[in-house]
């Protein structure tokens, strides 16, 4: 029986708890697709998924990552539309395609919704079995390094922004962490739909990064109060928008640099949950808190196409071979990455 590697985890804990394992080479079932993966891109939730949530039950054994890049090898049954050597991306997240959720575009709010990798065994595999749905063609214009780097956080950012937040031009947005997965396709769409942006990041460098994807302003939060810094820049007005995902750090900042009839989006909370938030100021300035959490396949399907047409690019910062998956979970832990980690299958 052929056999194929792939990155499990067994047991909560540190860089030792990623395993690279052996496992038969997997046959799609009907309507799957096999794809022999190039690359896989990492995110901020492999790392969560390593170290556990406390309260939050994991799969174990899991196969990591959501994302990547590869090319089909094998139909299941009933597959039509796509062949053998066509080279697709990893649509990232599975969900039923029968509920009302899913049949009106909304599949993120499908009961059954599971993101690979967190939910499901993921992609950090050579090779891995999806449902058709999951897999649209790779934009041409990317390697498959970059192709495998960009579906989770583009997705995310892009439900934040367009569908949840309704960002519109002429606005202002303020980005925190614009060099991070998401953050940095948050400067990007914000920028496409023609709002003013400004970004954090941590250090010179990252600022200027930043500013090269499109931000207007760059606020180095190392050394300067991004609080301070965004009223001097709207000459105290504030902003429409914050993107947040921080958490703890950053939540009582980003809600009083908003203006009235603001909107801040949050899919995560790096930093801590745990935040205070009055009510009395939730009120008075006709504020609105919206949580997010992914979005459509539908939706990134249009980004894949806005990365063809170079009105978007990926941010990548190195690739690794997949032996080397805990070196790339240390990178994204202690933020020394300049953009995405992708291991190469």
């Amino acid at each position: 029986m052929a056999t194929m590697r792939c990155v499990v985890v067994r047991e909560h804990g540190g860089f030792d708890k990623l395993r690279l394992e052996e496992r038969p080479v997997p046959s799609p079932g009907p309507g799957e697709v096999r794809v022999r993966m190039l690359a896989v891109g990492l995110n901020h939730l492999d790392t969560w998924v390593r170290r556990g949530v406390p309260g939050h039950t994991f799969p174990l054994p899991l196969v990591t990552s959501s994302d990547g890049s590869g090319v089909i090898d094998a139909l299941g049954p009933g597959v039509t539309n796509v062949r053998e050597g066509d080279a697709v991306t990893v649509l990232p997240a599975l969900s039923c395609g029968a509920c009302e959720a899913c049949q009106t575009g909304v599949d993120q709010l499908c009961r059954h919704y599971r993101i690979l990798g967190e939910a499901a065994d993921g992609t950090a595999a050579e090779f891995v079995c999806l449902p058709l749905a999951n897999v649209a063609p790779k934009p041409a214009a990317l390697t498959a390094a970059e192709a495998g780097s960009v579906g989770l956080v583009f997705q995310t950012a892009w439900n934040m922004l367009v569908r949840r937040a309704e960002l519109r031009a002429g606005e202002t947005v303020l980005v925190h962490a614009g060099l991070s997965g998401v953050g940095s396709a948050a400067v990007q769409i914000a920028r496409v739909l023609g709002a003013q942006v400004i970004a954090t990041a941590g250090g010179p460098a990252k600022c200027a990064r930043v500013l090269e994807l499109g931000a207007h302003h760059a606020i180095d939060h190392t050394s300067r109060d991004f609080v301070a810094e965004v009223r001097t820049l709207t000459g105290k007005a504030g902003v429409h928008v914050v993107f947040e995902h921080v958490g703890a750090a950053t939540f009582d900042g980003s809600l009083k640099v908003l203006q009235r009839g603001g909107r801040l989006v949050t899919c995560g909370a790096t930093t801590g949950g745990a935040v205070q938030l009055s009510l009395h100021a939730l009120f008075f300035k006709s504020l609105s808190v919206l949580g997010s959490t992914m979005g459509s396949k539908g939706d990134l399907r249009a980004i894949l196409r806005l990365f063809e047409s170079g009105r978007f690019r990926p941010v990548l910062d190195r690739t690794l071979p997949l032996e080397r998956a805990g070196e790339a979970h240390r990178l994204l832990e202690a933020r020394e990455a300049m953009g995405k980690v992708v291991l190469t299958v």
